[in-house]
């Protein structure tokens, strides 16, 4: 519309300021001659200036209605006058809602009327020249979180009183200039305020004519705020040139300003939000109107001059940038001229070959022939091309690598040991192989590159051997994980035509280590992935392999990379989901876990240390007894395993740091507190014999000694009896059920992931009759579990029948066996002597020997088989208080492998044939 209205001939014309107001207040003197020097005064013909605006303070000036000039008739904006009804006649109008921002007197305005009625009421009463409307604004709806369009068209939609409702009571009584389609243009005249609805459809109000109040024109105060008003706006008009088209068209349709004038203008063109601005419309005293415009129009300045930093900031940034880039430039060509700089494809080129000359001796020929070919590629190519950068990246990779640099190995088997024991507890068989490697290495003057594989259930120092061995060695440590890894690229590479080529894992290690004989590890190896992108486990096969991985190609390189002196260390939970033909090149070295008296030291002498040092704690603040770790041992972290003994450690001394803390500032308190104590003490002083003043030193002087002493903090000491309050309720209870195993109960010895556990089998009868033998199974059981079962319930028939041949039990009785701990899964070949017990125990009426038990599996003829897991099952029932335990005979060889401490004070005996059993379990009926 601002458009429009400078197109039209009202724009054209400079604004004649008179000097006289409505009020008779004489302003042309300071107001237009600062807006004359804003504006500037270009067109020195000043036309006739038309009233089509009155103000409801004066009604004299409300009759002066001028016509306008035959030129200005004809211009699109111009507007047609009227002289049959004034605008004080207008006491029932339309309403019309702004949803946006008020109108204010003076201003114009366009907007879109979507009621047809409205509409044609509109124009209508414009041919019945009385072309004059009521513009409220909109209320927000509180309930509604719909702005922008959605609101609008909902505004549209309210009819009667539930429009009524949603406008301000105050409006502007706005005449209708023009009218085209929907588009209805207002300029405001004067303030309305709403009294009551005359009819819904279109909305039609009764309004009454608002007047300013009455003020003193020669009021300091005003004057002074209208002054800054001007000078602020001289501000905000500099800033836009559309501002000052809304000045011109203000001066020519409204007349000169004065005081509500210029406040009004100051609201209208400041960039508010409409509820301001309908506060400013709503105030009927000048000078409070004053204050609100200035507000606004401060703020915009402040808004501008944010704008301006903002802008000004990001050219100096743009500019500066854009200097040095033109500078750098010229600063490259010039060197070039004068020969002091070569281009980039140059110094590409000195970079790798700086790279490859000091081991140029060590690098393959093979190698060397590929990088000449790719660096003799690189001078060809564009810098801008694709193919330029695969070569500089492939050429940045094939000399990284360390061709022949092989770190200095250390050989001294006495300081191996010392470094493996420094760091860990135990672990003969692991040391013992880890030494016997540097022997050979040592005797051989090198070390070829093996494949171990620790296996073990979790936290029982997997990972952590691998860096010992590392640093025994004096080789570099890689690690990377290969659980869940299902891309055969991460271990191959990818070709390095694709984008974002990259080598594999081994290579990225080379490159990281710098050495080519560093000690991987290889964690997880039994948790390898199989996606769509391959098999991960075959592709190991090349990598580990010694008798491959001498020429250990890589998908990126495409050369091969001698692989053969790097040591590599798998770690591995279980080795059966390890695939066969990977397993059958690995030395497996089991790591069954630490019994109690093992777990007692590396919580003593590492774990605790750490722990200590870690928070922060000193050694002579706390005491951790014994009996406080064995309870912790036993009742909490019965894994086999020490990181959850780790956690429950680091449990306690984050306790008694926060213990020691509190003490602390309590002692700091008490102190403070003594102190103004004292203060007060001595006041008295004067007032009392110096006999009593210095005993009442000597006393305040000790007691203040005791508080501020750190020696003097209580000594922080956590045994079994309070390890509750630092670590919560046991987890674990005892094991062993029974003192002495009812009739049908018999313990077994099981093996899991965590280690060793002791498993108590169980029968009992449902009932008896003749021929209603039968046999029940629960406890979650496995199909091997299932079938030893039934070969147990076979067997034990035939020796009952051997030893008691008129017995009929089996024949005669449904029997129920049940393995507890129904919701662990359980399966295994190893139960089977231990279901035959239990059912022999039923049958004959007789009790199992006492703190016994067994694990094996028996054939129908009962011979007894071989089992896994000899040290687990031996920990599990050193830890149940087992004394005497029965193996199957071809497990001698294992348990004699084991600690003396594991088995010491232990009645073992190996046994090849069930009878054996028999006579161990119930030779104590006898």
């Amino acid at each position: 519309m601002l458009k429009a209205l400078r197109s039209s001939s009202f724009l054209q014309q400079q604004p004649r300021f008179t000097t006289h107001s409505r009020h008779g207040i004489k302003l042309s003197s300071p107001f237009h001659g600062i807006l004359r020097s804003v504006l500037g005064d270009k067109n020195p013909k000043l036309l006739h200036r038309v009233f089509f605006c009155t103000d409801s303070s004066d009604a004299s000036e409300s009759d002066t209605v001028s016509a306008v000039e035959e030129a200005e008739s004809k211009s699109a904006a111009a507007i047609v006058p009227t002289a049959v009804k004034k605008p004080d006649d207008f006491f029932t109008v339309f309403a019309l809602p702004l949803p946006h921002r008020p109108l204010f007197p003076g201003f114009y305005m366009p907007i879109s009327v979507k009621d047809p009625k409205l509409l044609a009421a509109l124009v209508e009463s414009r041919k019945r020249q009385a072309p004059y409307a009521g513009a409220f604004l909109v209320k927000d709806d509180p309930g509604s979180e719909v702005t922008g369009s959605d609101a609008e068209k909902n505004i549209y939609e309210l009819k009667g009183k539930e429009l009524l409702n949603r406008l301000h009571e105050v409006g502007t009584l706005a005449q209708i200039t023009s009218i085209q389609g929907d588009q209805v243009v207002l300029i405001g005249h004067r303030r309305l305020r709403i009294t009551e609805m005359v009819s819904e459809d279109p909305l039609t109000v009764k309004v009454d004519h608002l007047k300013d109040s009455p003020y003193n024109k020669d009021d300091d105060v005003i004057k002074a705020t209208s002054f800054e008003v001007i000078t602020t706006l001289k501000d905000v008009l500099k800033t836009s040139s559309l501002w000052r088209d809304h000045v011109q068209t203000y001066n020519q349709h409204i007349g000169d300003f004065n005081y509500p004038r210029l406040a009004d203008f100051g609201a209208a063109i400041s960039g508010s939000n409409k509820l301001q601005c309908q506060q400013v419309l709503e105030e009927l005293d000048v000078y409070k109107r004053l204050r609100l415009s200035l507000e606004l129009l401060k703020k915009e300045m402040e808004i501008h001059k944010i704008q301006e930093s903002i802008a000004k900031a990001i050219e100096e940034k743009i500019s500066t940038e854009q200097r040095r880039y033109l500078l750098n430039e010229q600063f490259k060509a010039i060197k070039k001229e004068l020969g002091l700089e070569t281009d980039d494809k140059t110094a590409l080129t000195d970079k790798f070959r700086d790279r490859i000359d000091p081991n140029k001796e060590k690098i393959p020929p093979h190698v060397l022939q590929v990088i000449e070919e790719e660096l003799k590629k690189l001078q060809v190519l564009e810098a801008s091309s694709s193919e330029f950068n695969v070569t500089r990246n492939y050429l940045d990779w094939l000399t990284a690598l360390p061709w022949g640099n092989y770190s200095d190995e250390n050989f001294d088997v006495v300081r191996a040991q010392q470094i493996l024991d420094e760091d860990h507890y135990g672990l003969t068989d692991v040391k013992e192989r880890i030494l016997e490697f540097i022997a050979v290495g040592k005797l051989r003057g090198t070390s070829q590159g093996k494949i171990i594989c620790l296996s073990g259930p979790p936290g029982v120092g997997k990972t952590s051997i691998g860096r010992s061995i590392a640093r025994a060695l004096n080789r570099k440590f890689y690690r990377f994980s290969v659980g869940g890894l299902s891309d055969v690229a991460e271990i191959k590479g990818h070709r390095r035509t694709y984008i974002g080529a990259m080598p594999g894992k081994m290579v990225q290690c080379l490159k990281s280590v710098e050495t080519a004989n560093p000690l991987v590890l290889i964690d997880e190896i039994d948790k390898l992935g199989r996606g769509h992108a391959g098999d991960p486990a075959s592709a190991m096969l090349e990598l580990l392999d010694p008798e491959q991985n001498a020429n250990f190609l890589d998908h990126y390189l495409d050369v091969p990379i001698d692989l053969s002196k790097v040591l590599f260390v798998c770690t591995a939970n279980v080795v059966e989901t390890i695939p066969a033909p990977l397993l059958d090149r690995m030395e497996i070295i089991p790591i069954a876990g630490y019994i109690t008296d093992e777990k007692m030291h590396i919580a003593r002498d590492y774990l605790e240390k750490n722990t200590r040092d870690a928070c922060g704690v000193k050694p002579q603040q706390v005491e951790v007894t014994d009996s406080a770790l064995l309870s912790l041992i036993e009742n909490y972290c019965r894994e086999a395993g020490v990181r959850s003994l780790q956690k429950q450690i680091e449990k306690i001394y984050r306790k008694i740091a926060l213990q020691l803390v509190r003490q602390g500032a309590q002692n700091e308190s008490s102190v403070l507190e003594t102190e103004s104590a004292q203060g007060a003490t001595e006041s008295k002083k004067s007032e009392l014999n110096s006999e009593t003043t210095e005993e009442a030193e000597v006393v305040e002087t000790n007691q203040t000694s005791d508080l501020t002493d750190p020696e003097a903090t209580e000594k922080v000491l956590v045994d079994d009896k309070n390890l509750a309050d630092y670590v919560g309720k046991p987890v674990f209870h005892a094991e062993r059920m029974y003192d002495q195993t009812p009739l049908g109960v018999v313990m077994g010895l099981a093996w899991t992931a965590m280690g060793g556990s002791t498993l108590y089998i169980e029968t009992t009868v449902v009932e008896q009759g003749e021929g209603k033998g039968a046999l029940h199974l629960t406890g979650q059981l496995g199909d091997v579990m299932k079938e030893s079962a039934q070969i147990a319930h076979t067997v034990a028939r035939a020796i009952l029948a051997a030893k008691d041949h008129e017995n009929p039990f089996f024949a005669n009785s449904k029997l129920h066996l049940h393995v507890p701990a129904g919701a662990t899964p359980k399966d295994g070949p190893s139960a089977g002597c231990t279901m035959i017990t239990s059912l022999l125990s039923l049958a004959m009426n007789k009790h199992v020997k006492k703190d016994l038990a067994m694990t094996g599996e028996v054939t129908l003829t009962g011979r007894v088989l071989p089992i896994g897991g000899v040290k687990e099952k031996t920990i599990a029932a050193r830890r149940s208080g087992v004394k005497t335990i029965i193996f199957p005979l071809a497990n001698k060889r294992d348990f004699d492998e084991l600690a003396e401490n594991v088995k010491e004070g232990l009645d073992v005996h190996f046994v090849d044939d069930y009878n054996q059993i028999f006579d161990l379990v119930f030779e104590h009926e006898k």
